[in-house]
């Protein structure tokens, strides 16, 4: 087993921009024989640990330690929206803890660059600021072009961290970043210092002894680490219920070698962006095979820059062509690289597949290689460009049983051996749904940890843990989702997305009238029903709901009469209010269910002899 890290055995301390007024260190520990002492000595220090994402679920990783009324964050990640969750873009778990204690925040550790541990950065620093961000540099360069994006880049400092360097975070915290291997370059585990004691939280990882980039995991670290006492280990749940070790990145390669062998005609391959490494492999392999590579994707545009830029991807420039080239390169010479493996609506290879995509259009013989498996509930729509993509004529290699894809996340063994090395007296699950958690609980327990010693929690739920009451539930905090949609400007509330719901599964009725001051229809009311299934024409509606409408008027029309004045007005809003009645109790009988319903009303306006009719007042929504 190797365990050597590529860092310097050498020592040194790094002194950053505004160490000194803001309190924040970093150092180089590189001495692999033994670890710096505690803050404190005497632990007798209480360390309350919040997942606020990440548990019974994947995705929206965010984790709040805080000790001495000091916070600082780990990761802060999103999740995909459900099928049910109609115009929603993105998940990002509840931060009302974090709004209400924003003073305490003394800054954010980032493990890695994926998006379900950075991708909800930029949204928390709209709501409070965080003083500095530290990160790997791949991981630091990608989540700078969000702050960008987002015009929040002034509400934190980003710094970046290479293996073994120690940061201090307020007067309570002081982390080391640990190199690990993961399926995304540059990932670290961090080991976590305070005055109750040393936490190692593993971030994403798995134990991959042949890594693409050669950037092996720093086990000496880890068993250091156990060797001086680790309080709690708080690890990575994702693959708890598979036996074994998770394969190494690199043994995907001969599978792709393959596919690429017996492509005849033009070649796409779609994996997840931030893969590195695959990227990395698949590139290698269009230069052995002697094909061009356009790249199609805004996200994967993105990532092989910085990945370049860093050192993490190595290949010529002459390798990638502009996509307007691609018709005049031979198809046995070109390799388009594009995003889309989860099915995703507007990624570049689910346009192709249904056809919208401007510059590339799906031929008979091409071959569209898929290195990646569905993440949970994407299922349906991978299966659906497949489909699609087959229908046109291409060879698609798809499926597990390819070898053409493997986790970032380490199998039972992998855990193992984390627990081996840190031998944890606590131990807290994470990062993985219900049945993953207590599955990893209970390879804890085979290594040791008693059963006292661990919980399984849920977000919000505060983790208290000390040497002397050991872990336990200690409370909860606001949890939940918050939901963005589209415009990426607000969030979706329970009773927009209850009425989007609605609106997807029953349709909507909406009624338009014009009333004239005297009470008298200007005009039929005009009636549309979208997406509601009914026996009735549509003009047998507008004969009902005139009648109806008319009717209402006239029995009505006095109750919205006010004479108080020294001249009669129309109280408009209660005339609303009585039509919305008639014409919800007609909707009700004839149709069997309740359906949204919006009643306009409309009043002339005269100006220069014409009537001008306008809404008054605003509209509103009623089920009937």
């Amino acid at each position: 087993m190797r365990q050597r890290s590529r860092t310097s055995q050498r020592s040194r301390t790094i002194t950053t921009k505004d160490d000194h007024q803001n309190g924040s260190q970093r150092t180089r520990n590189t001495a692999p024989k033994s670890a710096a002492k505690p803050i404190k000595q005497v632990n007798k220090e209480t360390l309350k640990i919040i997942p606020l994402g990440g548990l019974h679920e994947i995705g929206k990783n965010t984790c709040v330690f805080e000790i001495n009324d000091e916070i600082i964050l780990v990761d802060a990640g999103l999740a995909f929206p459900s099928d049910e969750m109609h115009g929603v873009n993105i998940v990002l778990p509840d931060v009302t803890y974090l709004r209400e204690n924003h003073k305490k925040i003394k800054g954010m550790i980032v493990t890695h660059g994926h998006e379900d541990h950075i991708g909800g950065i930029a949204f928390h620093l709209k709501q409070f600021d965080i003083p500095v961000i530290y990160g790997p540099r791949l991981a630091m360069a990608l989540l700078a072009d969000k702050l960008e994006e987002a015009g929040v880049s002034d509400r934190t400092e980003l710094r970046t961290v290479r293996p073994r360097d120690v940061v201090k975070l307020g007067q309570s915290f002081e982390v080391e970043y640990i190199r690990n291997t993961h399926s995304m370059a540059d990932s670290f585990t961090v080991a976590i210092r305070t005055p109750a004691g040393a936490v190692i939280f593993t971030g994403d990882f798995k134990v991959d002894h042949t890594p693409v980039d050669g950037e092996y995991f720093d086990f000496a670290r880890l068993a250091a680490y156990g060797e001086e006492g680790v309080l709690c280990l708080i690890s990575d749940s994702t693959n708890a219920e598979v036996p074994g070790h998770t394969p190494s990145e690199r043994s995907v390669f001969p599978n792709l070698d393959r596919a690429f062998s017996e492509a005849s005609g033009r070649l796409m391959v779609t994996t997840f962006a931030s893969s590195v490494h695959r990227v990395n492999m698949l590139l290698e392999l269009a230069q052995k095979h002697d094909r061009s590579v356009f790249v199609v994707g805004r996200s994967m545009l993105n990532v092989i820059a910085h990945a370049r830029n860093l050192g993490y991807i190595k290949c010529p420039d002459d390798l990638f062509k502009p996509l307007n080239t691609l018709n005049s390169c031979p198809d046995e010479k070109a390799m388009i690289l594009t995003t889309g493996s989860q099915g995703e609506p507007m990624a570049a290879l689910t346009r192709i597949s249904n056809g919208s995509h401007r510059q590339i259009k799906v031929r008979s013989g091409d071959t569209i290689i898929f290195s990646a498996n569905p993440i949970p509930g994407n299922t349906i729509a991978v299966v659906n460009t497949i489909d699609r993509l087959m229908a046109q004529g291409a060879n698609v290699i798809y499926g597990k049983r390819r070898g053409l894809h493997v986790s970032g996340h380490g199998a039972q063994e992998d855990q193992k051996l984390m627990l081996a090395l840190t031998r944890p007296k606590y131990f807290l699950p994470v990062h993985g749904e219900h049945r993953m958690l207590v599955k990893h609980a209970e390879t804890a327990q085979s290594m040791g940890v008693p059963a006292e010693n661990m919980v399984v929690i849920q977000n919000g739920d505060m983790v208290a843990v000390d040497d002397d009451q050991g872990i336990r539930i200690a409370g909860k905090v606001s949890s939940g989702i918050e939901l963005v949609d589209s415009s990426r400007n607000g969030i979706v509330g329970r009773t927009v997305l209850k009425e989007r719901q609605q609106l997807a599964e029953d349709g909507i009725i909406t009624v338009s009238t014009t009333v004239a001051s005297n009470g008298k229809l200007l005009a039929p009311p005009t009636v549309h029903l979208r997406g509601v299934v009914t026996k009735h024409s549509q003009a047998d509606w507008d004969t009902k709901i005139n009648q109806v409408v008319a009717s209402g008027l006239r029995s009505r029309w006095n109750e919205v009469i006010d004479t108080s004045g020294k001249q009669t007005t129309v109280r408009w809003d209660g005339l609303r209010s009585r039509l919305e009645e008639e014409v919800r109790h007609c909707v009700r009988r004839e149709l069997p269910k309740r359906y949204p319903l919006i009643v306009f009303l409309l009043q002339p306006i005269e100006a220069e002899g014409s009537l001008q009719p306008t809404e008054l007042p605003k509209k509103r929504a009623v089920a009937v």
